[in-house]
């Protein structure tokens, strides 16, 4: 028996969940397709205010929101060793009129919120397992998963940046790499974070600690994302936990003081990513299907919820105009709505990044010059903080949930 949903998102982490939850919302039978992955990695995902207004219209924010802590400020610190010091900056909610800036919560738990919430809306079937077969013909995607075949009017990539629904599609994509692992950790420490992320920027890449919540054996927590030179990650993969944990308070000058590792460390190379479209015929990407960066400025999830929201907003627009949700006539507002924001901040955290790790006189002297003009010019601060935290774009449209995903 073919199950016929009118879409099909390829995917089932934190994107692919979401963008199934929030098209079932919106009216759509959906057929979710991948594995989610709830087991704790020592990662987690920093949520800005406009994200949490998605996920909240979604339904689903009330999921994890115990399991969050909210961030009230980031302070950045240059740690480069430029000869004219920059001062450090920092951004708080209250300037911008809000209590928090966003919230920062472990990955797993997020994951596993998501899952349950998709688990309880009848329009949506989660398959378990990869799509596979993945083939465009006679006005249908098609593909397979364990339990058979599955046919729609669209794909909705949210597979990854190696994303096999793009491949199939035939949508290019160009990759690149830095010269950069990322170590990740759930870190305990001495004394409390006040809810305030600390970015040291470094000749390595960023090292950052954002909040989290206490639990019952650990009052002070804070998750860990470090940037560095692959050399340097391999030297301090091989420290022990307290050898690690010794460097690090050395590194972010002993900012929430002794400090300890958690749960298992983890890392992984940095890299980006851009596509040649958003759109084909039957099929649309989003997230890391559609575009991959560093962890520079927590885009990453905020970044695919912004994609979700329009892609969303598009697709209603279209089935209300009686216009075909696959088609290339429906789908064009999308490319067209998503386009520059992703062009714009895609290339933004390169360029940042860069300027960190290069050392050029030049380049350190600009890169001081606009830290120094956002601590000291308040209207210019506090319209880049409300484009990072709450940018312009559309909210999640609702509509009735059906109660059921086809077969045929």
């Amino acid at each position: 028996m073919s199950v016929e949903p009118d879409i099909i998102v390829s995917g089932a982490g934190a994107s692919g969940l979401a963008a199934a939850i929030a098209l079932a919302r919106a009216g759509f039978s959906v057929v979710c397709a991948g594995v989610s992955d709830t087991t704790p990695n020592g990662r987690t995902v920093a949520l800005f205010e406009g994200s949490l207004r998605h996920l909240t219209a979604m339904g689903v924010w009330s999921r994890f929101e115990a399991d969050a802590q909210p961030i009230r400020a980031i302070r950045i610190v240059d740690d480069t060793g430029v000869t004219i010091p920059v001062p450090p900056l920092t951004l708080e909610a209250r300037e911008i009129g809000l209590p928090a800036l966003g919230a920062n919560v472990e990955n797993d738990k997020l994951v596993a919120g998501l899952l349950a919430e998709a688990q309880s809306l009848p329009s949506i079937r989660l398959t378990g397992a990869n799509l596979s077969d993945i083939a465009f013909e006679d006005g249908r995607v098609v593909a397979r998963d364990a339990s058979g075949p599955i046919s729609a009017r669209l794909l909705v990539a949210a597979d990854g940046k190696k994303s096999p629904a793009r491949l199939a599609a035939g949508i290019g994509a160009r990759a690149w790499r830095y010269k950069q692992v990322a170590l990740t950790a759930l870190l305990s420490h001495r004394k409390p974070h006040d809810g305030m992320s600390v970015e040291f920027h470094t000749r390595g890449g960023p090292c950052t600690l954002v909040p989290l919540r206490p639990t019952a054996d650990h009052p002070h927590r804070s998750s860990l994302v470090w940037l560095m030179d692959p050399h340097e990650a391999e030297r301090r993969l091989a420290l022990s936990d307290n050898a690690l944990a010794i460097e690090l308070q050395h590194q972010t000058r002993s900012v929430v003081g002794r400090i300890a590792f958690g749960q298992a460390r983890g890392h992984f190379p940095m890299g980006g990513l851009k596509v040649s479209r958003l759109v084909g015929p039957r099929v649309a990407l989003m997230g890391e299907a559609a575009h991959a960066f560093p962890p520079l400025a927590a885009q990453g999830l905020n970044l695919s919820l912004r994609d979700l929201a329009e892609l969303v907003t598009t697709l209603v627009a279209a089935r209300d105009a009686g216009i075909d949700i696959g088609s290339l006539e429906a789908l064009r507002p999308y490319e067209r709505a998503r386009r520059r924001d992703i062009a714009l901040r895609t290339s933004g955290v390169d360029v940042l990044n860069r300027s960190i790790m290069t050392d050029f006189a030049p380049v350190d002297a600009a890169r001081g010059v606009g830290a120094v003009a956002l601590r000291l010019v308040g209207p210019l601060r506090r319209a880049i903080m409300r484009e990072g935290i709450l940018p312009p774009g559309p909210q999640m449209p609702l509509g009735p949930i059906i109660p059921s995903v086809p077969t045929a």
